[in-house]
């Protein structure tokens, strides 16, 4: 856990949401060896990329490299007006996944984009709903998002599913570049709206009281008039 001192320096550092056995906490460098642990055991099976960027491709050390160097990069992109947030995904204290938030212009628009993975190991036991529907009550509860975007490439209905569950709302398609071809993404919105008339359902979902701590901190760097 992040001490005091960073807090005080550093407000995403202490960024916590909680619900029972479920916690999404700021990502320090010992849960990040950990989460690279995770991932280089495999997300997804060799023949599918459900990411833009393919950082799962390679081996084990490779694929940990990449979740480590890409945290250390998105650490400092946090400021004024600029959410950028990776948390670590916990369930019962056991590292499992991350999920992620970003969006600029923040005083203006209060919208972002969320982005999430899961070890293999610990999908299909609905954690991956979970942690979705834990991230919404932080972004709209916590930090006031009017919008929240996620998406998904047409060859992964897992991750529309679970979109889908939690309540977004189809959005649309894009096309996108993916390892040198066009593939179909599709597009969810969630607005306020639309999370408060899902709110109920989801924290039925999350089954315990939520806990949200460090966010009014967090809130005052978005924001800081």
């Amino acid at each position: 856990m992040s001490s005091p001192e960073l807090v005080r320096v550093w407000p995403a550092a202490g960024l916590r949401a909680r619900a029972g056995d479920l916690e999404l906490r700021w990502i320090d460098d010992d849960l990040l060896l950990a989460l690279a642990d995770v991932a280089a055991r495999g997300i997804h099976d060799d023949d599918r990329m459900p990411f833009y960027v393919p950082w799962t491709r390679g081996t084990p050390e490779q694929v940990a490299r990449s979740v480590v160097s890409y945290q250390w990069g998105v650490r400092p992109l946090m400021g004024p007006g600029r959410l950028r947030i990776e948390l670590g995904v916990l369930v019962d204290g056991v590292p499992v996944g991350v999920q992620g938030a970003g969006g600029d212009e923040w005083p203006v628009l209060h919208r972002v984009e969320t982005g999430s993975w899961l070890g293999r190991d610990f999908q299909g036991q609905g954690t991956g709903t979970r942690m979705r529907a834990l991230m919404l009550e932080l972004l709209f509860a916590g930090l006031g998002a009017d919008e929240v975007t996620s998406g998904a490439f047409v060859d992964n209905p897992a991750s529309a599913a679970v979109s889908r569950k939690v309540g977004y709302l189809d959005n649309g398609m894009t096309t996108l570049g993916r390892e040198g071809r066009a593939v179909a993404h599709r597009n969810f919105l969630m607005t306020r709206d639309r999370w408060l008339a899902v709110r109920s359902a989801n924290l039925a979902l999350l089954d315990s009281p939520v806990e949200l701590e460090g966010v009014e901190a967090v809130r005052a760097v978005l924001d800081p008039e």
